[in-house]
């Protein structure tokens, strides 16, 4: 049963204790929930005095909006928790190389300042991986033809050169694999290795600031190297 409309009015508890909420403020506290039965069997009708079953049930009441301020308090300290451990988490991973899923391939400074690109195509069996190197407009840089031996990722490097063996400026390209040939072939996942040069703390989770790739998920991330 309800409280009194009349005496939550009276106090400044808005309509009733089940609304939840007075204008805006907070739910109702254990101490405002006692304050309001201490007035109404203050104020009861003698010749009908609150039963039992009243009593209990506006009793329980009481005890469920404690446990959902509880449980509000509870919840509030484990996302702060998961923030903190996210960040850590996050520093430990800048500098080091991520391998993501992605379609696209960053070209790279390497060892000796020598430009260098990395990735992997999955392979349903055994064959051949063709991966093709384009530009952002689609244009056709390079062809590689990687041989599986079985099931699995592949992983394949781009030296940076074109077709003509001329060197391709540093940036962002985009791959597409195929394994197979013909009207057998078939496309197939890629992904490539990236640095991490940052992290952000995201509502949504860990998100990767990668060199050449942009932002990425934690969750794209296959491997850490």
């Amino acid at each position: 049963m309800a409280f009194d409309p009349a005496i939550a009015n009276t106090l400044g508890f808005g309509t009733t204790a089940t609304a939840g909420s007075r204008m805006g403020k907070p739910d109702l506290t254990q101490a405002d929930f006692l304050r309001l039965m201490t007035e109404q069997l203050k104020n009861q009708d003698p010749l009908k005095p609150l039963s039992n079953a009243e009593f209990v049930s506006q009793m329980a009441q009481m005890s469920t909006a404690q446990g959902v301020g509880d449980l509000r308090t509870s919840l509030d300290g484990m996302a702060e928790a998961i923030s903190g451990d996210q960040a850590l988490r996050g520093a430990a991973l800048i500098g080091r190389n991520a391998l993501v899923e992605t379609d696209r391939l960053a070209l790279v400074a390497g060892p000796e300042d020598t430009l260098s690109a990395s990735g992997v195509a999955a392979a349903p069996g055994a064959g051949t991986i063709t991966v093709d190197i384009t530009t952002a407009n689609g244009a056709l840089v390079r062809r590689l033809q990687i041989p599986a031996e079985r099931a699995g990722d592949v992983a394949f490097t781009w030296d940076g050169t074109n077709a003509q063996g001329q060197a391709m400026p540093p940036g962002t390209y985009r791959m597409r694999a195929v394994f197979g040939e013909g009207r057998d072939a078939q496309a197939v996942g890629t992904a490539a290795m990236a640095p991490v040069e940052s992290v952000t703390l995201d509502p949504q989770g860990l998100l990767l600031n990668l060199g050449g790739l942009g932002t990425a998920p934690l969750s794209a991330v296959r491997r850490i190297s």
